[in-house]
């Protein structure tokens, strides 16, 4: 509904959202799924919120002032479901900040009044990226869930991702 959302919108992608909703309208379900498929390989999404169609574009956000546990890590499993848990399925404010060299966005995130970063933090599943923010509060839930010793505190010396990433990089 909002003018500067729509008009970044692809008209391809505007036209398959109308079509989509007159195939449903219509019950001509293959059709309107078709039209979903092409929506997504679009980089769109028609979602369902209070009972209304909303169409969404995906985004690849990168969260501002942490870094967690590449999956191959300890720890890094654990940190992508609990992500995942956290923010899968639900509306999201995200406000952003910056974009990285990788073109995503880098951002907060907050989901149903929770602080994702804090959150990831607090459980100990990611660092403060303290080379790129130097926030205290980030820095205070470091420290609380390192003497906690929860999550990747538990273990004696945990590798930090940037350092895990940059020995792959180097071949060692």
């Amino acid at each position: 509904m909002d003018p500067r959302e729509l008009s970044s919108v692809p008209r391809d992608v505007q036209t398959a959202a109308v079509e989509r909703s007159k195939a449903r309208a219509q019950k001509n379900y293959a059709k309107a799924d078709a039209l979903h498929k092409m929506i997504i390989d679009m980089g769109y999404r028609v979602l369902n919120v209070q009972n209304q169609e909303v169409l969404a574009h995906k985004y690849r956000i990168r969260l501002r002032g942490i870094d967690a546990p590449e999956s191959s890590m300890p720890y890094g499993k654990e940190a992508k479901e609990e992500l995942a848990q956290i923010v899968q399925g639900k509306c999201l404010r995200v406000l952003v900040f910056d974009e990285d060299r990788y073109s995503r966005s880098v951002g907060d995130i907050y989901c149903n009044g929770i602080f994702v970063q804090e959150s990831m933090l607090k459980k100990g599943l990611a660092w403060h990226y303290k080379a790129y923010d130097k926030r205290p509060e980030l820095e205070k839930w470091e420290k609380e869930a390192r003497a906690k010793r929860v999550g990747l505190w538990s273990s004696l010396n945990p590798e930090m991702p940037w350092e895990w990433r940059k020995d792959r990089r180097e071949g060692r």
